[in-house]
């Protein structure tokens, strides 16, 4: 074995210094580089941001705000089951229309008609009046591109006909159905009270269901159609003057328009968070007198974040991105963490005052920059990483929003380490020159009056002042606040209990609140508060949800359906699917059953495939709409499907457990079968967004522990950040619950968000704390506490402040982006200044790292810096 290493060799290769060192020291490189000519570092990032700025030209190209393409899985089953139906079965709309057999939710005009008062729909003022708005709606054309069941227009209600003779309603089972679609009143009256039979006594509303053409060419027609309807059709409304009903209305292009209409809704808030962060930056920077006033450095701080997003939106532009709704929200969080560097990079210069020559600007840049510039590079990575791992995901809104805030970090790091230090430095030559801050005239110090002293020197004395403070005199008063009053408290013994019994019910809540998440967006949600669809979907839940989708089951594949087993093997999957908790047995559609009657009666045979073949033409004789259902070629039949009609899927949790359990028994089937409906394009994020977001999660947790590893040279600190992590990602799943917000693609993208933020509270406070020279473990924390403890603060409040105006949004997209950060924000700032700090106490007590003797021998000094210990040898070269 060798030699004992020296302290200076174990500190010149120990843990990750070969990475930290090289770091810092190039920092200081760039910044005696930016303090030298700081003006090409003002002037490019401005230039820069202009040039990819202009990408911003692409904007209306790129503006995508399909919600089934955004908000629904990239590659979903029912995606590809869509395709298949409409290969297999493909539609006649001017012809053969049928609702039920839609691959699509077609195109179509929607009204529901309420009763006023407690009144029935099938009284007869509410009768006529529901004429009267049948009639509205075709005197706008819509019989020119209606779409058709032989030479009529398909009926918006089944019950028009009956309506329209004016005499008295024949009795009405309810819901009907069983040997038609037309005849099914499930979905076409509501608030429906029966007889002892099931007759229906009275209803308390009828829904109207327009159907558009939207083959041969007319699909272009019929939008123009639906445009004109909803620009035309409110006014109409007023004008037929109804008492006797109140009417709410939606088209298959109403969600689609107003959720692209949500984007702009917000810019009016974004001048708003700009003046809210200014205002709050200055009040931060904000000195008495007029030549120490930082006002200039903070107003260029929030420009700095400002050409961050204008340089990586532009870029992203050129790229070809998409710019969907969810990257709106990404400007306010941007601001606030741009601002939040700011305040560090602030900080450490003021701090450099007592650590370096205050009229060598370049040696103050340097020391600044070695101080702020690792740290900011650490949490930038961190959520960078976040964010380029949160693009691994099926949802193409999440991969968007991911693509442009990350982008936009790296921008907003760039912009901050050249022109914001450049404009440090020429801050600083001002100061130095005694110059004003806003006329950046040099302020003459003498014998002026009272008012001229206050305006320009901050008090009525003539004495001048002090360029810079140094040493203690500058120090905060909020730091002093958490050195003597706050640290103290806090690692007092009965609130330290206090402390652990406050996480216990943190973690208890929100565990609980994890059981009880809700998955899945609720298309309403795409909409904003006030608009007309939310109406219409609040009646169409409250009278219209006890029957759900009607669904398609669908036999993939040809068979020998003339065999008998083949059919019973058909028949036995179909009663499966019917046992389903979900479906009313009683009112499926199955043409194979109805022809097996048949063949039972003895008016045909199907015992060979000739046979079997031949005499489909019976079957569509007595029932047309059946042919529609059997693809029939030359080999026989490629494919064929049946109906199941649900019931009571009313919730999120509905949807999702009916999409697995009919696909989960289509399996079991002997018979290759596949299950399908339009809604299941949506339902398919429920298979996902759990995997995804867990997956997420886990991976850009495991990547802040590398880099955690890798920057911080401390194993404990790594442990304690990662702590952290999962703690603070479990209180925001968690409350999520409490606040009405369900796991998404859009509180999917907090959850990534969350990952970074929870590194940036929780590694400074711990690092400060394992790394303090401090003897007891309560000093440790107080001494972290007043290093950091008012950077974490100033740092959340700026963040919070850059998404705040969004809780005024009408929407809920924007609403949810604000309420997921507040839990970030407030969860990862009580990390960082109460949990954390009082858990160390307990468990992060290292002892000292060098005996006092050998400390004596080497001559060896320490200190700290911004929480970081360093030695100091002989030769004044410092180690950390």
């Amino acid at each position: 074995m060798g030699q004992p290493r020296s302290p200076r060799e174990r500190c010149s290769c120990s843990n990750t210094n070969c990475v930290e060192r090289p770091l810092t020291r190039l920092f200081e490189a760039l910044g005696r580089v930016v303090a030298a000519c700081p003006w090409p570092f003002v002037l490019l990032p401005p230039l820069l941001s202009a040039g990819l700025g202009a990408g911003f030209v692409f904007l209306p190209d790129l503006e995508t705000n399909d919600i089934e393409g955004q908000f629904t899985p990239t590659g979903g089953p029912a995606k590809a089951e869509r395709d298949f139906v409409q290969r297999y079965f493909p539609t006649n709309d001017s012809e053969r229309f049928s609702a039920e057999r839609l691959p699509t939710e077609g195109a179509y005009a929607a009204l529901i008609a309420v009763a006023a008062g407690d009144a029935s729909v099938l009284d007869r003022p509410a009768r006529d009046e529901v004429l009267l708005l049948d009639g509205a709606v075709r005197a706008l054309g819509y019989e020119r591109l209606c779409a058709r069941s032989g030479d009529a227009c398909a009926s918006a209600n089944p019950l028009l006909p009956l309506l329209a003779n004016g005499s008295a309603l024949p009795e009405l089972p309810f819901p009907g159905g069983g040997g038609g679609g037309d005849a099914f009143l499930g979905t076409a009256l509501g608030g429906v009270q029966t007889d002892g039979s099931g007759r229906v006594e009275r209803a308390r509303a009828m829904k109207l269901m327009y159907y558009l053409r939207e083959d041969g060419g007319a699909a272009g027609e019929s939008r123009a159609w639906l445009e004109t309807f909803l620009r035309v059709f409110p006014a109409k409304l007023q004008e037929l003057n109804l008492t006797a009903v109140e009417v709410t209305y939606f088209t298959s292009l109403s969600r689609q328009e107003e959720f692209e209409g949500n984007t702009k809704s917000v810019i009016p808030l974004f001048s708003i968070t700009y003046f809210l962060t200014i205002t709050f930056s200055v009040v931060s920077c904000l000195r008495l007198s007029c030549v120490r006033n930082n006002i200039w450095l903070a107003c260029c701080g929030v420009l700095s974040s400002g050409l961050a997003v204008l340089s990586s939106f532009g870029l992203m532009m050129y790229c070809g991105v998409p710019f969907v709704a969810t990257v709106a929200n990404a400007p306010f969080l941007i601001l606030g963490v741009g601002v939040d560097d700011m305040f560090i990079l602030i900080s450490s210069w003021e701090q450099s005052s007592s650590k370096a020559d205050k009229s060598d600007t370049k040696s103050r840049l340097a020391e600044t920059y070695r101080e702020a510039a690792l740290s900011v590079t650490i949490t930038t990575l961190t959520d960078v990483l976040a964010f380029f791992i949160g693009t691994w995901t099926s949802f193409p809104s999440v991969r968007s929003f991911c693509l442009y805030t990350g982008t936009a970090f790296v921008f907003c790091y760039v912009y901050v380490i050249t022109f914001f230090g450049a404009v440090i430095v020429l801050n600083h030559k001002r100061v130095n020159g005694n110059r004003h801050w806003l006329t950046c005239v040099q302020v003459k110090v003498g014998k002026k009056s009272c008012l001229y002293n206050a305006c320009c020197l901050g008090s009525c004395s003539s004495e001048p002042p002090e360029p810079e403070t140094s040493g203690t005199e500058s120090e905060h008063p909020m730091s002093i606040f958490f050195k003597k009053y706050y640290g103290p408290f806090l690692t007092g013994k009965w609130i330290k209990l206090l402390v652990v019994l406050l996480y216990g019910a943190y973690l208890g809540g929100s565990v609980y609140g994890c059981t009880q998440m809700k998955e899945g967006i609720d298309l309403r949600n795409l909409a904003s508060d006030d608009s007309y669809v939310i109406a219409y979907y609040d009646d169409d839940d409250k009278y219209f949800s006890e029957y759900g989708p009607r669904v398609m089951v669908v036999v993939t594949d040809s068979v020998n359906y003339w065999d008998e087993s083949v059919r019973n093997n058909i028949e036995a999957c179909l009663q499966d699917l019917e046992s389903i908790n979900y479906v009313d047995r009683n009112l499926s559609l199955s043409w194979l059953r109805v022809y097996t009657e048949i063949a039972g009666s003895g008016l045909i045979n199907i015992s060979t495939k000739d046979l079997f073949i031949n005499n489909l033409a019976v079957l569509f004789r007595f029932f047309p709409s059946f042919e529609w259902d059997i693809n029939e070629t030359a080999e026989g039949i490629a494919a064929s499907r049946f109906f199941i009609q649900t019931v009571n899927v009313t919730s999120a949790v509905d949807e999702k457990n009916l999409l697995n359990q009919l696909r989960d028994r289509a399996k079991q089937c002997v018979v290759p079968l596949m299950v399908y409906h339009p809604a299941f394009i949506y339902y398919d994020q429920y298979l996902v967004i759990v995997q995804n977001t867990i997956q997420n999660v886990v991976i850009a947790a495991g990547a802040m522990l590398v880099v955690s590893l890798v920057l911080i040279p401390s194993p404990l600190c790594c442990l304690w950040v990662t702590f952290a992590i999962a703690s603070v990602i479990v209180g925001v799943a968690g409350f999520m619950t409490f606040w009405d917000i369900s796991l998404d693609s859009i509180s999917m993208i907090n959850l990534v968000i969350c990952i970074g933020f929870s590194v940036d509270f929780s590694a400074h406070i711990s690092y400060a704390f394992v790394t303090s020279g401090e003897s007891s473990a309560n000093e440790k924390a107080i001494g972290a506490l007043h290093q950091l403890g008012y950077p974490v603060l100033q740092g959340a409040v700026s963040t919070v402040l850059g998404v705040v105006v969004l809780a005024a949004a009408k929407t809920y997209i924007f609403r949810t982006f604000f309420k997921i950060m507040f839990l970030v924000i407030l969860f990862g700032a009580l990390h960082g200044l109460v949990f954390i700090p009082v858990f160390l106490t307990f468990f992060g007590y290292l002892g000292k790292s060098l005996p006092i003797t050998e400390t004596k021998t080497l001559d060896l000094k320490f200190f700290s810096k911004s929480g970081i210990q360093y030695v100091r040898f002989r030769d004044n070269k410092d180690c950390p």
